[in-house]
This record gives structure tokens, sequence and C-alpha cells, in this order.
């Protein structure tokens, strides 16, 4: 089993959606099940219908999955964990209040050490545990050696007792920590790799200390993805309304810092061949550059018809038509707009507003002409404008714009929709 374990309490942003893309390729190649866990155990935080837009871009970036769950259904699992380890008194209650600890924390960084949990309350006796009326935490005991995560990317890490402490299991609210919920959700999913960004890498020998104190001895192999440097945080959603392709973007977030056979690919040629062994262990860079000559190559090879279709209408020729664009446009916005312009009501600069309405009105009421060369050399003899004086008028008139493409190819494919081009 592999799981991707989103929160519903932002937009999907690219480096979850990489860690997506990433746990379903590994999920195909395994033939292992792919879990999505929707990690909503923090409420306050949580934002109603976040859920379902989560799983709108899944299944529109196409990942796959064979189980969906929702983390707080598992609360008395949570709890009955926590009991476990208390039981077996590899945790203990701690009635700690919030200003004391914040004050050790304090003086800890006064003193310029490292602030550890001082054990307060690790060796109480059942008598003060019993008649404490106040409210407790639930922490893990720390481990007594060091824990090593071995990484298919970042290789092994060594993180000593200290580091991973005393840390709190439940909240006093009886709640789970993010640690405490993620540990034993892993482990009653049976998962067998994880694969998330390295922010979780300090995580993850806490997670390894719990399923240890659990008694739980799955060998767990983990994966943490290097972040994405600069616009790491850009959504999912913004990228999908600025005008890039699903299966650009997931070509890009592949593509970065990886070792591909080859550049330009979709999900399914990638899934043949794709290793986590091939990824830097570098940060990576977002090039937005580079994400849109990625997304005009897509472009360029869809199907002309689909194409007209996100644009805006349902004809072979359009898409042909937008395909002239994508030296200029490399989104489906600006596709949009392009198209948009030709059969939109023109804005004409004052010098070319005369030649305009002649060439306009001869338009509307012409013949049809096959080719671009006759249709001009009609406009020529029946308006009485030399060349030079009647090609910024006419550009204007076929595109909405004084610079683009060849007007004979542009022609081409607005031909049988001059008379509403020149409405």
């Amino acid at each position: 089993m592999l799981r991707f374990a989103p929160s519903p309490t932002d937009d999907m942003h690219i480096g979850n959606l990489r860690v997506a893309l990433f746990n379903y390729i590994c999920s195909r190649q395994r033939e292992e099940p792919l879990l999505i866990r929707i990690e909503d155990t923090d409420k306050e935080r949580n934002i109603p219908g976040k859920e379902e837009e989560i799983f709108a871009i899944l299944a529109l970036f196409g990942i796959e999955y064979q189980e969906q769950q929702f983390q707080s259904n598992n609360l008395r699992f949570h709890r009955a964990m926590a009991l476990q380890l208390l039981q077996d008194k590899k945790a203990f209650n701690c009635f700690c209040t919030p200003e004391t600890l914040e004050a050790k924390r304090e003086a800890s960084k006064e003193g310029k050490i490292a602030y550890h949990y001082d054990g307060a309350c690790e060796n109480l006796y059942a008598e003060e545990v019993i008649d404490n009326p106040l409210p407790f935490t639930i922490r893990l005991k720390k481990p007594d050696h060091s824990i090593t995560v071995t990484d298919i990317i970042k290789g092994e890490s060594v993180f000593a007792s200290d580091e991973i402490d005393s840390f709190v299991l439940l909240n006093t609210d009886k709640s789970p920590t993010y640690n405490f919920a993620c540990a034993v959700d892993d482990m009653l999913a049976d998962v067998s790799l994880i694969i998330r960004s390295e922010d979780h890498l300090s995580d993850t020998p806490k997670q390894i200390a719990i399923h240890e104190a659990l008694g739980y001895t799955k060998k767990v192999e983990y994966a943490h993805l290097p972040l994405i440097i600069g616009d790491d945080t850009i959504s999912v959603k913004w990228l999908l309304e600025e005008g890039y392709l699903p299966d650009a973007i997931t070509n890009y977030l592949i593509l970065i810092e990886n070792k591909t056979p080859i550049e330009i690919f979709d999900l399914k040629e990638a899934i043949k061949w794709f290793d986590l062994h091939t990824l830097s262990k570098d940060p990576a860079h977002f090039d937005i550059d580079k994400l849109k000559f990625i997304n005009r190559e897509h472009l360029s090879g869809l199907d002309p018809k689909e194409l007209s279709r996100y644009v805006g209408f349902a004809d072979e020729e359009i898409g042909n038509l937008a395909k002239l664009f994508l030296e200029e446009a490399s989104t489906l916005k600006e596709l949009r707009a392009k198209i948009g312009a030709i059969f939109a009501p023109k804005i004409v600069p004052d010098e070319y507003k005369e030649g305009f309405d002649v060439l306009r009105d001869l338009t509307r009421k012409a013949p049809h002409f096959d080719d671009y060369e006759s249709y001009k050399a009609y406009l020529m003899e029946h308006s009485g404008l030399k060349e030079e004086n009647l090609l910024k008028p006419l550009r204007l008139l076929l595109s909405g714009a004084e610079h683009g493409p060849e007007m004979n190819d542009l022609y081409t494919h607005i031909k049988n929709f001059i008379k509403e081009v020149a409405k």
C-alpha cells in the first residue's frame, strides 16, 4: 500500500501534486493499491469543500486510487493505541501547562541551549496521576537509542534520542498530534513505501519511534522529495486557470531535477521508466518559462478539434488556427485571448479607421474566396487602396491585432468564418 495524505486546509499546491503523482506512479509500478487519506483532524483549519476539490484535481490528473479515508474516522484507533502505550509504560501522562513549557523554552533560549522536555511528569507516582485534576497530554517516552532513517533519495540520516525527545501523542482534548495519527494510520493501512516532501524528514524518526513502541516491525521504505524552491506553494488551481494543461504540469513536475529518457511525455509513458533513484537530492527550482515551453509542446500535440474545444469552439479549423499562435502564446488563456480577438468587435487606431471600415464593408459583401491572394486582390480592386495602405487595416480586421501569423496562413483557417470575423 502507498498513500497520499493531503490536508483540506488550503489549495493543493504543486509540491503536493508532485507527491501525489510519484505515489501514483510507484503504486502502479509496484502493483500495490494507493490510499488517499484526507488528514482532517485539525478541525479549526479545515476548509469546507476542500476535500472534494482535492479529489477533483486527482481525477483531472489521472491519479487513480483504490481506497479513500478521512483521518478523523480513525480517532478511536488513535486513542486505543495511546492507551496501549500507557499500559505498556512506553508513554506517560503530562500535566505541564503551556505556560510552564513556554517558560522552560525561553530559559533554554536565554541559556543558548537546545530545548528538550525535561521529563518532569515521566516518573509520577500512580496516585499523582489519578488524583491530578489538571488537563493532561500523553507523551511518548524518549527512545533510549538513536534512530536511523534510510531514504531512497536522501540516503541515511541518524537522529539522536534527544532530537526525538518525549513528544506529545494526544493533546489535552484527546485529539492526536500529526505524528501520532500519521504513524498509527500508516500502520493500520500496512503502508510499505512513504513518498512525501523532505520537510517531513524530521517527522520520520518520531513516527518510527511510535512504530517501535507499538511493536510494529514492518520495514517501511521512505523517499523524501527535495522541495521546489521559488514558487513551491503556487496552487494547482491557479495553473489550471491560467491555461496550463494537466499533462504539461505532470510532465514538468516529473522532469525537474530528474533524469528522464525524453523531455516531453505523458503520465502513462512515465510509468514505464520512472525511478525514484534518479531524482536529484538538490532542491528543484520552479521555472515558469520551462513550464510554458512544455505546455506549448503539449498544446501543439493536441488533436485540432480537441484544442478548439479548449478555446471555446468545436471546429477543427479553429484548432488549427489556435496552433498558428503557439509561437507567441504558451497557455490556453493566451490562446483564448488570441482567438477571442479575431471574433470580437475590433478596436482600431484612428490612422487605420477609414481603410478598416472600407475593408470590413467589402468583406461582408464579398463572395467566398478559397485562397488569401484572391481575397486580397478583390479588396484591392474594389477599395482603391494600395497594398501598403491595405495590409495594416486588413490585419486588424482579420486578427484584431497589429502583429501575428502570416496573413495567408491566418486566412486559410478563418475563410469559412469570414463574415463573422468582419461583423
